[in-house]
């Protein structure tokens, strides 16, 4: 195994932090044996020969990899429950009668491998039925890694993965792969929209403001003038009496941010 020295590691910690925003200066065991791999496979001595190869690459992959190695990922269907309650029994009643242009715009922020865009789009389709057609609802799901993004635009997931979920759902929003996998049904995956995004962005590009954001367990990641800044550029794109969802494990700074509290872990701009 490659030891990784404190130059090396504070180095990367850096770069990575002033990029992407994401602070690893307590990951130094997970940054280094999560790209082992990536450091033998290339055939690097040190930690920092593979740094000087991220900066001199012109193609952009080296950092993608570095990226979707030393980001978690991880998540699951139907992740913190009570959050989808709400946005079935609160949110999409409030929509549905003060959104008239019926354009609904919803942001999965830090999608990971896709459980939760794909888990808002059968409850959107449940909760309008016969009346869907009338709405435009596509659901944007963005994340920093591209492996995430891939596995989350293919839509295959096993059937113990799929297990929390309804049984109807299961039945009507998925068909059978083979024995073990099912992928989500072509009328559910066209609802949402997979992109890659940085959420530290000094600028977000979005030409209109959302009805609902979802971004859970990602600003655990994030230093506080990070997160701070970036609740203040969630706030700017929200449309007054829109939601945001967070983590359970996060929480907002009622003193430093217009958003009201509504119930853990769910804010509003009103």
């Amino acid at each position: 195994m490659i030891a990784i020295k404190a130059k090396e590691f504070e180095q990367i910690v850096s770069y990575v932090k002033a990029a992407y925003g994401l602070n690893l200066a307590e990951k130094k065991h997970l940054l280094e044996g999560r790209l082992q791999q990536v450091l033998q496979d290339m055939n690097f001595a040190s930690f920092g020969e593979y740094f000087d190869y991220i900066m001199q690459d012109k193609t952009g992959e080296a950092v993608i990899t570095l990226i979707n190695k030393v980001t978690t990922n991880h998540t699951f269907f139907m992740r913190e429950p009570d959050h989808f309650h709400f946005f079935q029994d609160k949110v999409l009643p409030y929509l549905e009668a003060n959104v008239k242009s019926k354009d609904l715009r919803i942001w999965s922020a830090g999608c990971s491998s896709g459980e939760e865009p794909y888990t808002l789009a059968m409850l959107v389709t449940d909760y309008f039925k016969n009346q869907k057609y009338l709405w435009d609802s596509r659901i944007l799901a963005t994340d920093i890694s591209r492996k995430a993004l891939t596995t989350a635009a293919e839509g295959v997931y096993s059937s113990e993965q799929i297990a929390p979920l309804p049984e109807r759902w299961r039945k009507y929003y998925f068909t059978k792969v083979d024995a073990e996998h099912c992928a989500v049904a072509d009328a559910i995956r066209n609802e949402v929209v997979f992109r890659a995004f940085n959420l530290t962005n000094p600028v977000f590009p979005f030409k209109k403001k959302f009805h609902v954001i979802f971004c859970r367990n990602v600003m655990i990641y994030f230093d506080m003038p990070t997160k701070q800044e970036l609740i203040r550029k969630f706030y700017e794109f929200t449309e007054p009496g829109g939601y945001l969802f967070i983590g359970h494990a996060e929480s907002i700074n009622r003193d430093q941010s217009q958003y009201k509290y509504i119930m853990p872990a769910v804010y509003r701009k009103e």
